[in-house]
């Protein structure tokens, strides 16, 4: 851990912790949250855990989650933690690809790396998907969280930012449009309830 502290008597603070290969099935909130003025890395790599991690909002300086090795699925709820720009959360549970890009592109405005491998919604030659579903994978992230640098270990190109756009902008406006649609009958039966009244 690396450790600063102002004199003395200060409490040591950390801009570095690490809680890997404690079996923990719970986050130790308890010295975490002591940091939260100071804590930028933190490490909580093969454990057990699956809780939503939603106390780490309150750590202000935080810039690298890891995650990996762990028990989260792709309905994990983060809090909203715009100065993290790495998540790392490799061979989890995670098995529905657009829930958790959503929740990624939501609570990490400025994310720029984002490893997710050894996961179902992640399919790569290691976990036996095909090379084909492997492009669509990194096309679908890339469309959904554009201002990623590096996907997994590799880099965003300039050219699977441009096919990205390409081959999913058309599935937003469909959804968008859908929505609308869906939303349009719920808006007249409002009216027509208020109008009533």
């Amino acid at each position: 851990m690396e450790q600063h502290s102002s004199g003395p008597q200060a409490q040591p603070t950390y801009q570095w912790m690490s809680f890997a290969y404690q079996s923990l099935t719970e986050i130790p909130y308890d010295p975490i949250l002591t940091q939260t003025e100071t804590l930028e890395v933190l490490d909580l790599s093969y454990n057990l855990l699956q809780e939503n991690p939603a106390l780490l909002g309150r750590l202000e300086k935080l810039s690298t989650l890891i995650l990996d090795c762990n028990s989260y699925t792709s309905h994990v709820k983060f809090p909203y933690l715009d100065t993290v720009t790495t998540l790392c959360i490799n061979k989890n549970k995670l098995n529905n690809l657009p829930v958790f890009v959503e929740e990624v592109r939501k609570k990490f405005p400025n994310i720029k790396i984002l490893s997710m491998m050894n996961n179902e919604a992640a399919p790569s030659y290691f976990n036996g998907g095909s090379l084909m579903q492997y492009k669509d994978y990194r096309l679908y992230v890339i469309s959904q969280i554009p201002c990623l640098e590096i996907l997994d270990d590799t880099e965003v190109m300039e050219k699977e930012r441009i096919q990205a756009r390409k081959t999913y902008r058309l599935q937003r406006v469909t959804y968008s449009s859908r929505r609308r649609k869906e939303e349009l009958p719920r808006k007249r039966a409002q009216k027509k309830s208020n109008s009533v009244i």
